[in-house]
Formats: C-alpha cells, structure tokens, sequence
C-alpha cells in the first residue's frame, strides 16, 4: 500500500486521425494506372503494320474519290450510302445485311481459329490506344519515367511535358473525329467548313462528341474498355475449344519460377526456364499475368511472347515459354491441334454461302428502284365531268453511277387518262419525285377499288423493267 502509482499526464487536446481519403476511393477505382513497357519483337512488327495500315485506310478512304464522287459515303440525311461505285438505298437492306453477316462470322471463324487476335491487332482500341502510349513515350520517356514523373510534384519541366503529350492527344483526336464526320459530310467540303467555323450544328455536334470520346477511350480509360464495357470479351469462350490457338504460358515448362544467373544451371537448382522477372506483366496492355492462365481480359496481342522471347534468348533457353499455342498441345505435345474441325468447317460454308448470297444479289439488282406514295387523307376525287381522278407521287431511285432516262407505264387499267410526265432523267445515284394523276370513267371500274402496276423501265434497255402495285379508288 505504501507503493505509489505513477500518475501519467495527458494532454488536453486529442489528436483525431482522419482516415486517407485517396486511399478510400482507390478501392473503387476501376484500375490502378498501367504504365506499359515498351517491346520489340515479331509480333509487335507485325502489329504495328497491320494498325498503321488500318489507320491509313481509315484516314485515307474519305478522301478518295470514285466516279466524281466520294468514294466511300454514307449520306444518312440522303438515305443513301456510296461505296465505290456501288450505292446502297435502304431499298437494299438485303445487301447490308448480307455484309453483316459476313463481317459477323469471318469474326466467329478467325476468334475460334486464333482467339481474340482481332483485338490485339486490328481493333481501332487497340491502334489508337497504342498511338497514345507513342505520344506518352515521346513526352513523358520510358514506363518507369512516366511512372515517376507522375508521383513528382507539379513544376516546369512536369507542366510542359503533360500539357505537349495532351496538346498531342486532343490534335490527334479532333483530327480523328473530323476523319470520321468525313464519311457522313462530304469531307472536301467539312474540313473548310470547320476551319472557317462555317460547320453546320449536326456535323459540329458529331466532331466535338467523337473528339471528347477518342481522348477518353484512347487517353484515360484504356484497358478499361478491354476489362469493362467491351462485350466481346465476355462470349469469346464461346467459341473456343481446345484446338483453338491463344497465347499460353507452358506451365510444365516454366515451374518452378525462379531468378538465377545465365550460368546457374536450372535443373541443379530444381527451377523451370521462367525467372520470374515479370516482363510479360510489364508490357501487357490489360496488365495481366499470362502466366495465371488464360483470361477474358487478354487480348492476343502476343506483346508478353516478344518479352519472354527475348529473355529466353539473352538465357540462352529456347523460345516458345509463353507462345500462341492451343490447350491440346499444353496437355500433350505429341496431340496435333486439328485446324479443319467442324466448327472451323461450318463457319467455313456459312461464309461461302453468305458471300454467293450477297455476289447474286448485287448482279441481279436493278438499277433504278420505285416506290409509290399517297395522299391518305384523300384517296380520290371526282371533278365537274364526274370522272374519278386518283392522284400518286412516284419515286423513282436511280441505283446506277450513271444518268438514266426512264418511262412509266400503267398496267391492268383500261380506258385512263394519264396526267403528267411519262419520260424523265434521272442523275445517277439520284432520286426524283414524279407527281401524276390517273382519270377513269366510274362506269369502267367495276369495284371499289381496282388493282393495276405502274410498270418502270429505262428507255435504252425497256426489257429491264420493275414494277409496283398500286390502287384506283371510287365511291362505293
């Protein structure tokens, strides 16, 4: 009892810890950011090609002209579409249809054959995300500058080289977006009309949505669409099997994982041919881990066989740890993969099929097409002689890339009076409105209403001819 307890002053203000916001609303971020190494190696060669030569064909085709004309135009407000020569109404839907469903299945056949190469080398997601990775580099230097030159706090040197890689961004973008109004304005005129601020409000409209859009999927969301929102990702194993080739880690192979120096032998130190140093993760533009298996999130692109590849060189290992290869030859190497199996074959035919199916119709299409049109509110009239007078509007589409003069006839009505023109020109890939009127004696129409055809064809070939039914209306 004589012991005294030590008294312990305490201070009157308490300290309260606020808890770190940044790291809250990292929880919810949808990614932490991805600084993609750069890699040298086939297949970014060869993925470099195929998106240079798709974006030089995006950037180019409007501005191509064909026949007088811009080459590739889909005129939404003219309902009409130009494709070299060859204009699409929506008359011709079959047509459209038919190139979608070959787009459709040549994707089925080439994902099932070689999984989802179509994004890591042809996807406009893909080449544009990589031109902005390209801008980044040139500004901001390697993965690991641009990583640190991010945790550096704001001065000069950080402010001029953000504010030149984003100039770059929006200059790239804007120019994107005006390539891509392009197919919908007629460009050769667009591209004077924006820089004179003379666009009109659709065309204004569609260039700043599309310029916001591409600096935002290409600049910031990224792989974001790849691991998110592209659906494509989601059904591919659909279409897989195991003779499917993918890129694959050879776990056999690789395991155990392990550093060592090129002159320590593996097999005394029980290692597999990976030494862990975890390049493939580095330049893997979804950052995954190829070596966890495969994943919805890769894309093909082969850039972690470029990495490893060239670490199985420098090791003097062989190539081929991480490679395009399919699950049957994972399992056993002695199992050929079988490339004509029936789901290969079956899309096969399914393409033959659609691509004789869309030749046969484009041959046998017409080239004008007729659609009648008419006042519902009064669908005769009968004038002071009593005679009963129906009144059309006919429109008539030039399909050809050349002027055509054309003729209306009147088939299955006998004793008409017809009022207005008969013979007309039309331009080509043009539409012309023909307004007529038909004039019968009550007492030679024996029903109501009587069927006939307005039958049209080109004066220099009548014996290619269409026709429409229509209606000859009285009093009851």
């Amino acid at each position: 009892m004589d012991k005294q307890i030590k008294v312990k002053n305490i201070p009157s203000e308490v300290k309260i810890e606020k808890p770190d916001l940044y790291a809250q609303q990292d929880r919810f971020n949808p990614r932490n950011r991805i600084y993609v190494r750069a890699v040298k190696g086939l297949h970014q060669l060869l993925r470099q090609r195929i998106g240079f030569l798709g974006m030089l064909a995006f950037m180019a085709l409007p501005w191509i002209n064909f026949n007088d004309q811009q080459a590739v135009l889909f005129d939404l407000i003219g309902q009409k579409y130009n494709i070299f020569g060859l204009t699409l109404w929506p008359q011709d839907f079959t047509i459209l249809a038919f190139i979608l469903m070959l787009a459709a299945f040549a994707l089925f056949l080439v994902t099932t054959f070689y999984g989802r190469v179509w994004c890591g080398y042809t996807c406009p997601q893909t080449v544009w995300t990589f031109i902005f990775i390209w801008f980044e580099e040139k500004f901001e230097g390697t993965a690991n500058q641009r990583k640190k030159l991010d945790q550096r706090p704001m001065d000069f040197d950080k402010f001029w080289r953000k504010t030149a890689k984003h100039t770059g961004w929006i200059a790239f973008s804007l120019y994107t977006a005006l390539t891509f109004v392009g197919y919908f304005t007629p460009i050769r005129q667009l591209l004077p009309d924006f820089v004179t601020f003379d666009v009109g409000g659709y065309a204004l409209v569609s260039i700043i949505v599309f310029t916001v859009c591409t600096y935002g999927n290409a600049g910031w969301m990224r792989e974001i669409m790849c691991l998110h929102i592209c659906p494509y990702s989601r059904f591919q194993s659909a279409m897989f099997d195991k003779d499917t080739f993918t890129v694959s880690y050879d776990e056999k192979r690789g395991e155990n994982r392990g550093p060592r120096s090129r002159k320590q032998d593996r097999e005394e130190l029980s290692l597999g041919d990976c030494i862990d140093c975890n390049l493939c993760v580095q330049v893997c533009p979804t950052g995954i881990d190829i070596r966890n298996g495969l994943q919805a999130e890769c894309i093909n692109c082969g850039a972690c066989i470029d990495a490893c590849d060239g670490v199985m060189d420098k090791m003097n290992y062989p190539r081929g740890l991480i490679s395009y290869t399919t699950e049957r030859n994972l399992e056993t190497p002695e199992n050929k993969t079988n490339p004509l199996r029936a789901k290969i074959i079956g899309y096969i035919v399914i393409l033959v099929v659609l691509s004789a199916a869309l030749v046969t119709n484009i041959v046998m299409r017409k080239p004008m097409d007729l659609d009648i049109i008419r006042d519902r509110n009064q669908l005769y009239r009968v004038d002071f002689n009593g005679l009963v007078e129906n009144t059309y509007t006919l429109k008539v589409i030039n399909k050809a890339q050349y002027e055509q003069t054309f003729n209306i006839k009147v088939a299955g009505l006998e004793n008409f009076k017809y009022i207005g023109k008969q013979t007309f020109t039309v331009q080509a890939g043009e539409s012309h409105n023909v307004p007529l009127s038909l004039v019968m004696d009550p007492y030679d129409l024996k029903a109501p209403m009587t069927e006939f055809n307005f039958v049209l064809s080109p004066v220099d070939n009548p014996s290619s001819q269409i026709s429409q039914p229509s209606n000859f209306f009285k009093a009851r």
